[in-house]
């Protein structure tokens, strides 16, 4: 597990430098929500060395949901009053989402602010989970599965997708992987490519 920790590390935010506003897709979604007031949100990209490498966890949303039913997402949400800080909202949400105690969760950084046309202002916080943790314990109002993916898988380039869609009267440049029955796209898949991106590019 060292090894991947030292290799996130070394291409995140240092905890003790969070990112801030605006998101690094801003340019992109500036037409589609315009000076639309953020609010504040974050997710947890758990990363647990197994003995077939790292795997990054993933829930799938269950199909009951009013917002987002059936997506692949990371545990997270909006960032609440009682909430310290990003890295605190990350961890409550995924120990209420997939039951992931804090004692198991060990963050390592952040990547930068992602901005989602339902108006959040995401701030992704990457944690090195402990391999003994408890199972995982889906929330059943929320979530239908955990699932991990090897993140080997997600930094082989033909695991990627890219197509255009069309949307709102323009064409979108879009992302997606497909793993095993799983479909992971839209700001999940857009998360993911960011941090595949940085893992390839820093030296």
């Amino acid at each position: 597990m060292a090894d991947s920790r030292s290799a996130l590390r070394a291409v995140l935010r240092p905890l003790d430098d969070p990112p801030q506003a605006p998101g690094w897709n801003h340019a992109w979604m500036q037409d589609l929500i315009g000076d639309l007031p953020l609010q504040p949100a974050a997710v947890l990209i758990p990363v647990v060395e197994t003995g077939n490498g790292a795997q990054v966890v993933l829930t799938r949303r269950t199909e009951e949901l009013a917002r987002h039913a059936g997506q692949v997402a990371f545990p997270g949400g909006r960032v609440d009053a009682c909430d310290a800080d990003a890295v605190d909202a990350a961890l409550r949400e995924a120990e209420e989402e997939i039951g992931l105690a804090r004692e198991h969760a060990e963050p390592v950084g952040y990547l930068e602010c992602f901005e989602t046309i339902s108006g959040f202002l995401v701030t992704p916080v990457v944690a090195m989970v402990d391999p003994a943790h408890p199972p995982w314990k889906p929330e059943p109002g929320e979530v239908g599965e955990v699932f991990e993916v090897p993140l080997s898988f997600l930094l082989d380039p033909g695991s990627l997708r890219r197509y255009t869609m069309r949307y709102r009267g323009r064409s979108r440049d879009m992302v997606e992987f497909r793993y095993g029955t799983h479909r992971i796209w839209g700001a999940t898949a857009a998360i993911l490519v960011h941090l595949i991106e940085r893992m390839e590019t820093t030296p």
